[in-house]
This record gives C-alpha cells, structure tokens and sequence, in this order.
C-alpha cells in the first residue's frame, strides 16, 4: 500500500483518539480535557480533506466551508452563555454548515433516477421526522420556535439531499454520505431534546459520538467520491 495510504490512516487514527479524549473529559467532568480536545476535531477532518483531495474544486470548498463553521459552532456552544447568544451563534454556525452540505449535494449531477423518486415513501419519512421532533419541543422553544424550526427544516432538507443523490454517487461513497447525514440529524435532535424537552442520561457521549461520526463519514464519502473521479 502507498505511503498516502499509511499517512491518511494516521490522521484518521489521531482523529478518533481526540474522540475518545473528548469523551473521557465528558465522562470525568475534567473540563479542560474536553475544551483542548473538541477544538481539534475539526482541524484534523480538515488536514484529512486537504491532504485526500488534490484539486481545488467547488466541491472541496464546499465541503471545507462547511468544516470551518462547524469549527466555529463547536467554539461557541464551548463557552459560557447565560444570555444564550452563544448558543444562537453556535446553532447559525451550524445551520450554515448544512447550508454548505445541502448546495454540496445539489450539485452532484447525473442522469441517473434519484432514490427519492424510486422511494417517495423517504421523503414522507423524514418529512414526518421533523414535524414530529418540533411538535414535541414546541411547549419549551418559547422564543427560539422560529429559529430552531428553520433549523429543524434544513437538517432534514440536507438528509433528503443525501438521499436524493445516493444513486448519483459511487459506492460506498453514498452509503457514507447517507449515513453521515443521518447521524448528523440523530445528534442535532438528541442535542435539541436534551436542551428543550428533558435531559437525556449520557447525553454528552451520544450527542458527541454521533456529532464526530456523521461529519468523518461526510468528509470520507466526498474523499472517495473525488478519488473515483479523478
């Protein structure tokens, strides 16, 4: 195997250690822990991308911008907020992000028929799934009502682009972009539950677990998807 090989597989490998650090923090409640590791997460998917991806194409800088605010969402729900500005800030950060994630698949052309036209039982699916989610929320959002359910709009619009390009996309590139796209939607929802309904017992290790999974499966299907193409 290449050289290439080995050093992606490393980088890969660091990334889920400063997982599994952030998680300890979680865990132990050592908070300076958790705030040297989450801040990295991000930058190490981004060395991954850069280093896979040699052109400078549309879709690379789609996929990078949506990293950089992902980035800078993680940094504000990081600090203190009583005001919840931060958390505002945190949660338009990540509203651009799967902006970027959404105009990303919209742009992966081809002639082939999308899932969503073969199986337009999907679209009710995460349609309802959406609906659902904010009905339940809906007696604590007071004054977040409005924002969130924008946001519980775009994280199921981005879930249903995933899903209209799966036959668009080279396996298993489609698979990790469906999944990744799904996980994203699990913890965006499980982070909202756990905020507005009720809190959830081990809420920081799932939200966290599935938050970093669900953008490594993203950024290694654009990877594979690139790669097949070049």
């Amino acid at each position: 195997m290449s050289s290439k090989f080995f050093s992606n597989k490393k980088i890969t490998i660091v990334f889920f250690i400063f997982v599994a650090i952030e998680i300890v923090g979680i865990i132990t409640g050592i908070q300076l822990v958790y705030n040297i590791a989450k801040p990295l997460l991000l930058p190490i998917l981004m060395g991954l991308l850069l280093l896979n991806t040699n052109t400078t194409t549309t879709g690379r800088i789609l996929i990078l911008t949506a990293l950089i605010f992902s980035w800078l969402g993680d940094v504000f729900l990081m600090l203190d907020d009583p005001k919840g500005v931060f958390f505002i800030a945190g949660l338009s950060c990540f509203l651009i992000t799967h902006i970027f994630y959404i105009i990303y698949f919209l742009g992966i052309r081809s002639a082939t028929v999308s899932l969503l036209k073969k199986q337009p039982l999907l679209l009710l699916l995460v349609c309802g799934y959406g609906i659902t989610l904010i009905w339940f929320l809906f007696p604590q959002l007071g004054s977040l009502l409005i924002p969130v359910t924008v946001y519980a709009l775009v994280i199921c619009t981005m879930l249903l682009c995933s899903l209209q390009v799966y036959f668009k996309v080279n396996k298993p590139a489609n698979d990790m972009f469906v999944f990744g796209a799904m996980l994203f939607v699990l913890s965006d929802s499980l982070l909202a539950i756990n905020k507005f309904l009720e809190p959830l017992p081990y809420s920081g290790i799932s939200i966290m677990l599935t938050y970093c999974a669900a953008q490594y499966f993203i950024v290694s299907g654009y990877i594979i998807q690139q790669a097949a193409h070049d």
